[in-house]
């Protein structure tokens, strides 16, 4: 697939987004306009937009390529999407119903109120740290695909590649924020879902499938299973684990994150908000079926035509570089400008959202702004701190290709991934022990040595627990070493607290 023909559309791409953009901001571009789009959303408009938010680039390339067996992964990734969908359900019928309650702009603000201003400001440092890592994580992976099947051709360095990205993110969102991201995301995970059933079409046609006849080779290749029930101790994959660390993961990372919670928080009402989480459930869990059904095609697509799987440049064998591999040099135009459509609607949509997100964030939990509106220099503070972020994005990005190790890079959102799991002890004291307070002074502590105690635990598991393999449960037991650790340093309190 020529260079310049991927080029040509993803400049055209990002024209209609700036299109986009203008028209949905052009009348109002206040605080409230950019953090909560006036909570004038439309409920069905956020449930299909979030789907694109929540599943990035790396999602996008990299469920594809774990299907191979290979790897042993098969179709067990669907487990731990079960689990999403129940930790989904109780983020609508919990959390949402609260933050209504409270009408918050910034979830972290019912810290505050619950447990004190020393917890509110760790509860929201915690999200600008995690957030920011996360989100330049899943760039800079695809920003290596990019790189290597586009940018490589003609010589411009990788810095360049990531410093344009952010920009034309930060060209359409710094006016209109949420409310141009509720549309842009919308048209993006349209793109997405398109991508992924064209390429199901695409492979099929090529393999001389009838979509029936390639469900049923799906079936029979081995690539299809599901649940995995066998040795609970030191296998990762175990359903339980799995279906397991998909609720507490979902109830951390989406329910106590500002970024997809935003998105909630600008429907009309609890019940439109509710509306959008149960849809938005329903499509989540099908789409991800579609995803795994593409990998396990993509595999048979490979042992058909001797493809081999792709490595990187130390000779590592990189899965997640099979999709665009096939969909870029061995499958005809159509299918490669239409993978390259899913990538780019998948990264930028998770992207885009999390550069408001943390701009909504830091604005109201750090700056007040959403109280009153502020100039500094002539200029509102909001578009310095979105400016500031869009920056801190680029720089963490060239920090993990510095570090050329993919295993370290790895680690480092490993860690960043870890501290979600203070916010799910923070959340669930205060809901919890409602006739307890905490020492505030002491909780940044507790929420720092919570989260290394887990990285120590996971990574001397086996030794100490019998041979035991964490994966995503791992997020509950953070969880509850900050949930102790806060008990610790709270006290009784004359009256229960009534949120």
């Amino acid at each position: 697939m020529a260079p310049a023909v991927l080029l040509t559309f993803i400049i055209g791409y990002f024209l209609v987004l700036i299109a986009v953009s203008y028209f949905t901001s052009k009348k109002s571009s206040d605080n409230n306009t950019f953090f909560l789009a006036n909570r004038n959303s439309k409920w069905y408009l956020v449930a299909f937009g979030m789907i694109g938010t929540s599943l990035s680039g790396v999602t996008f390339i990299s469920v594809p390529g774990k299907v191979g067996a290979m790897s042993g992964d098969q179709f067990q990734y669907f487990q731990f999407v079960l689990g999403n969908a129940i930790g989904f359900i109780l983020v609508a019928t919990i959390l949402l119903p609260l933050y209504y309650r409270m009408q918050l702009t910034s979830i972290y603000s019912y810290i505050e109120k619950r447990l004190g201003f020393y917890s509110y400001k760790t509860a929201a440092g915690i999200f600008l740290i995690s957030r920011t890592i996360g989100s330049a994580f899943r760039l800079y992976l695809v920003a290596i695909v990019l790189q290597r099947f586009i940018f490589d051709a003609y010589h411009i360095p990788f810095w360049l590649t990531v410093l344009t990205s952010i920009l034309l993110i930060w060209s359409y969102t710094f006016k209109g924020g949420l409310k141009t991201i509720i549309i842009t995301d919308t048209l993006q995970t349209l793109f997405l879902v398109l991508s992924v059933f064209m390429t199901i079409y695409f492979v099929c046609d090529s393999l001389n499938f009838s979509i029936p006849q390639a469900f049923e080779q799906i079936k029979q290749s081995g690539y299809s299973k599901i649940f995995f029930t066998n040795d609970f101790v030191s296998n990762k994959f175990h359903v339980f684990k799995q279906v397991l660390g998909g609720i507490f993961v979902t109830l951390a990372m989406v329910g106590l994150d500002q970024d997809l919670m935003q998105k909630n928080l600008s429907c009309k009402s609890i019940g439109e908000a509710q509306k959008n989480m149960f849809t938005f459930t329903g499509i989540f869990v099908v789409i991800n079926l579609f995803f795994l059904s593409v990998g396990a095609l993509l595999y048979i697509y490979a042992a058909k035509n001797g493809i081999a799987i792709p490595t990187d440049a130390l000779g590592n064998v990189r899965t997640d570089f099979l999709f665009p591999e096939i969909a870029l040099n061995h499958l005809a135009v159509l299918p490669a400008i239409i993978f390259m459509l899913g990538l780019t609607a998948a990264t930028f949509a998770t992207t885009d959202s999390a550069l408001t997100a943390l701009t909504t964030s830091f604005c109201v939990d750090f700056l007040g702004l959403d109280k009153v509106e502020k100039k500094l220099g002539g200029i509102n503070p909001r578009h310095w701190v979105h400016i500031g972020f869009s920056i801190a994005l680029f720089l963490v990005i060239l920090l993990f290709n510095a570090l050329n190790n993919a295993a370290v890079v790895s680690a480092i959102f490993t860690v960043a991934s870890y501290t979600y799991g203070p916010l799910l002890g923070l959340y669930a004291f205060g809901l919890i022990l409602k006739k307890r307070t905490v020492r505030d002074k002491l909780v940044p502590i507790v929420c720092i040595v919570a989260p290394v105690a887990c990285y120590a635990l996971n990574a001397n598991s086996k030794l100490l627990l019998n041979g035991y393999v964490f994966d995503t449960e791992l997020i509950l037991i953070n969880g509850l070493l900050t949930f102790a650790g806060l008990l610790l340093i709270s006290k009784a309190s004359k009256e229960t607290i009534s949120f």
